[in-house]
């Protein structure tokens, strides 16, 4: 029997355990966004944080939210390639795509946003080595880095063990919502390997 892939394990879930990752996978790109920042001082990394919070509130408290506000904030402060010559911009908009995302799938009610969550991490992870170890590399042996790099291979382990941690839980609470955005602080990096501590904002 063929084993079953990652993202076909996540459309299984249900629909709150599918927010609940790609909150979690959201959160874990937000702080490539930061450094961005840090390094060209565009955007607001404050709008991401918020929009995470939102969606962390209503996972764990329910209620109503203005996800579609949300949704036009960060695509307000959501750089592109053609203002900015950095490599960083890349990350930066990959992390707005992902909350964006994730916020259409609360919006529409719809699980393919969510889903994409996970798939806009993997790809990141993918372009970033791309554009950096990868740049110079024949297109053969780019692909094959692409397919042992430790980043690359760390990427799909996360997400797999999250999605085997919330396929045991029968529900989503307060609790798990509180352990799951624990777990982003204790795994301590962005899914590019930056120090989370290190780029993230200071509070006012």
């Amino acid at each position: 029997m063929q084993k079953r892939t990652t993202f076909q394990q996540i459309r299984e879930l249900s629909f709150a355990h599918q927010a609940l990752l790609a909150c979690y996978l959201s959160a874990r790109m937000k702080p490539n966004y930061d450094l961005f920042y840090q390094v060209t001082e565009y955007g607001d990394p404050k709008v991401l944080a918020g929009a995470l919070d939102v969606v962390w509130h209503w996972l764990a408290q329910g209620g109503k939210a203005n996800f579609a506000r949300w949704q036009e904030k960060v695509d307000e402060v959501t750089p592109t390639e053609h203002e900015h010559d950095v490599l960083g911009v890349f990350p930066a908009m990959e992390a707005c795509t992902a909350i964006s995302s994730m916020l259409q799938g609360l919006l529409d009610k719809e699980s393919k946003p969510l889903l994409d969550v996970a798939k806009v991490s993997q790809g990141s992870v993918a372009h970033f080595l791309e554009l950096t170890e990868g740049a110079e590399m024949a297109p053969e042996a780019r692909e094959q880095m692409l397919r042992e790099h430790e980043l690359v291979e760390y990427e799909i382990a996360v997400q797999q063990a999250m999605v085997d941690f919330l396929a045991q839980q029968s529900e989503v609470d307060a609790q798990l919502v509180k352990e799951v955005r624990a777990m982003v602080a204790e795994e301590g990096m962005s899914n590019l390997g930056l120090d989370i501590p290190a780029v993230e904002q200071p509070a006012d």
